[in-house]
């Protein structure tokens, strides 16, 4: 570069012009020729050439307004300094030190450069300030929810899209792992993480195992994603995944054989007797349609059944002489795409004329002989014993069929020889969903016209401890002042057990916990509030992280943990301490104005920012 001649002063007036010597090996930017221009003059001319140099300072992201970064200083470029910086992020003073003038966030601005220039020397030093990276971001999800309808169909490894991970922070700070945290029932789904050339982490959710409508009709996941943060902040997103129902099971009679006895003089549309068959799936999968197989039976239409209630009625008139008995095939169907159906026999014998009733014994296989059943009975558990007689047996007229209504097909009837009859569980129980069912037994014999008894009775469920504790969010946050006394009111956690007596009696305990300072706190093991046991220290803790049980009465006991951060506020309760009593200095007698001579250090506790104060040698001392 050229020479450039400048003179500046009262009697130059305004005009200006510098002379500016540059070394071959440097180069000077257009940064600094506007920073030469914007300096207050000193002299006419710059005699020594301007010397440039590099220097690297770096600081972590969101230092506190004020905080020192570095202190300036060159052989040969002696303070005073001034600066000039476009972002006003960072000030220099006079003494040469670097303090934060802004908030730092490295995820908007990384890189910040600075010119240092000595006002006695002209010379100057390129600074560049390197903003670091700490963990001030979670992990955050595209979407916080999201609904997939799956069919239960669907085969197993196939996959659907959640949306991508995003983390502005670096290396281990960015995200480094999730998981499925709850409501993965059976482990039913996993996740797959895609990271394609873009950087973005893409999630995608998988089906684990075969779905099935008829056990779990919903998933409520709750999907977490951890940096590698110390501790790690955490993102979240819930997957509502509604199971859609397949036609994949077909009806089911409550028996594969039934038997009615009819009257010979029994008018058309009297009930023969009713059958009942269940359809595990929903919709029009499960909605059952009856028919008789005329092929294979009862081709004369001596009967007819009620397509939808599965009731068998007379059609035609009867003739006990021309024939005793009839078998009837009838058939169950849904009304899927692909219908799907079961058959069952139903033996009608045609008898004489009848004049008793049917008595109806019902007694209870319970230890107490009451009506009750336990939620976790299963599939084909006895209830109820049910024995049928007919004075009219003695007079040659037997049999009577025996039918069970009500319970929405949780309950059914067996028997091996009509007489004696058991009534057995269907479909599992739900307390929670229903606690008692009214059933009826019929009892129709085989005079003509046919009698019937009734007997109508209730069966209550009983309450099984299948229901734990849950509180309304994982995590509760609670604020209170470190000056608080002792009983002082901190939270009230409230926990909701579905279960019933004792299995939805909660208690609630505090999990002892070193870390957590749990001795600081007590909670009230019935009502849930936690109050201040001890005095409270924000400088020893200020979010003490308590892990609170909330356990229930039943026989096991079911349990469930949540997680209180109570935040401690701070208050002016520590004086500062510096870490010297006494400091002794010693400094050169040729020391320049404005040389540091000293820092020193003063400590006010853990909650409060440390104060650098720095000395200087005075013109008089």
């Amino acid at each position: 570069m050229g020479l450039l001649n400048c003179w500046m002063s009262p009697v130059c007036g305004t005009g200006f012009k510098r002379k500016v010597s540059v070394r071959p090996n440097m180069m000077l930017s257009w940064t600094v020729v506007v920073l030469l221009a914007v300096m207050k003059p000193v002299f006419c001319e710059v005699p020594n050439p301007i010397t440039v140099r590099t220097v690297d300072y770096y600081v972590e992201e969101e230092q506190p307004i004020g905080t020192v970064i570095a202190t300036v200083r060159q052989d040969g470029a002696p303070p005073p300094y001034m600066t000039f910086s476009v972002q006003d992020v960072f000030s220099l003073s006079e003494e040469g030190l670097i303090t934060v003038k802004r908030r730092l966030d490295r995820e908007k601005r990384d890189e910040i450069k600075l010119v240092a220039i000595s006002k006695s020397t002209s010379k100057h030093i390129s600074i560049i300030i390197h903003i670091t990276d700490i963990n001030d971001n979670s992990p955050n999800f595209t979407h916080s929810v999201i609904t997939e309808n799956l069919l239960e169909s669907t085969p197993e490894n196939a996959k659907y899209p959640l949306g991508s991970i995003s983390d502005p922070d670096l290396g281990i700070n960015s995200t480094q792992r999730y998981e499925i945290a709850e409501g993965n029932v059976n482990n039913a789904f996993r996740l797959t993480l895609a990271v394609p050339n873009s950087g973005r982490q893409f999630l995608d959710l998988i089906i684990n195992k075969k779905l099935d409508y008829e056990t779990i009709r919903s998933y409520d996941l709750l999907i977490k994603a951890y940096d590698g943060g110390t501790p790690p902040n955490v993102g979240s997103m819930r997957v509502i995944v509604n199971v859609i129902d397949a036609n994949d099971n077909q009806p089911i009679f409550n028996i594969s054989r039934y038997y009615a006895r009819v009257a010979e003089n029994a008018t058309a549309g009297s009930t023969v007797l009713q059958v009942f068959a269940t359809d595990r799936d929903s919709g029009e999968n499960g909605r059952i349609r009856y028919h008789i197989d005329r092929d294979r039976s009862d081709q004369h239409e001596n009967f007819k059944i009620n397509p939808i209630s599965g009731s068998i009625t007379v059609n035609k008139k009867l003739d006990y002489e021309e024939k005793q008995a009839y078998e009837l095939i009838v058939v169950a169907r849904d009304n899927g795409t692909q219908k799907l159906q079961t058959t069952a026999v139903v033996s009608v014998q045609i008898l004489d004329v009848n004049d008793n009733k049917p008595v109806i014994d019902l007694k209870f296989l319970t230890d107490n002989g009451k009506g009750h059943i336990s939620e976790n009975a299963q599939p084909g558990d006895f209830v109820a014993r049910i024995s049928v007689s007919d004075p009219d047996v003695k007079r040659g007229i037997v049999g009577v069929n025996v039918t069970l209504s009500g319970g929405d097909g949780h309950f059914g009837l067996t028997t091996r020889d009509s007489i004696v009859y058991l009534v057995i569980l269907s479909k599992s129980l739900d307390r929670e969903h229903r606690s008692a069912y009214t059933l009826t037994v019929t009892a129709v014999d085989s005079g003509t016209p046919p009698l019937t008894a009734r007997k109508t009775f209730t069966i209550y469920v009983t309450d099984t401890n299948d229901n734990p504790p849950r509180f309304a969010q994982p995590v509760y946050y609670a604020d209170i002042q470190e000056i608080v006394p002792p009983g002082s009111s901190v939270i009230q956690l409230v926990a909701i057990d579905g279960d019933n007596g004792n299995n939805s009696m909660i208690r609630y305990t505090i999990l002892a916990d070193q870390s957590s300072h749990a001795e600081w706190f007590q909670i009230d093991n019935r009502t849930g509030l936690i109050t201040t046991k001890a005095r409270v220290d924000c400088e020893t803790a200020s979010e003490p992280h308590l892990i609170i049980m909330a356990i229930d009465a039943g026989t096991p006991p079911m349990s469930t943990n949540v997680t209180v951060i109570v935040r401690i506020r701070d208050v002016n309760d520590n004086q500062p301490v510096f870490h010297q009593s006494f400091y002794n200095v010693s400094v050169f007698e040729n020391a320049t104005v404005g040389s540091c001579i000293m820092k020193v250090r003063k400590h006010i506790g853990k909650c409060a920012d440390l104060v650098l104060v720095s000395c200087s040698l005075r013109n008089d001392q």
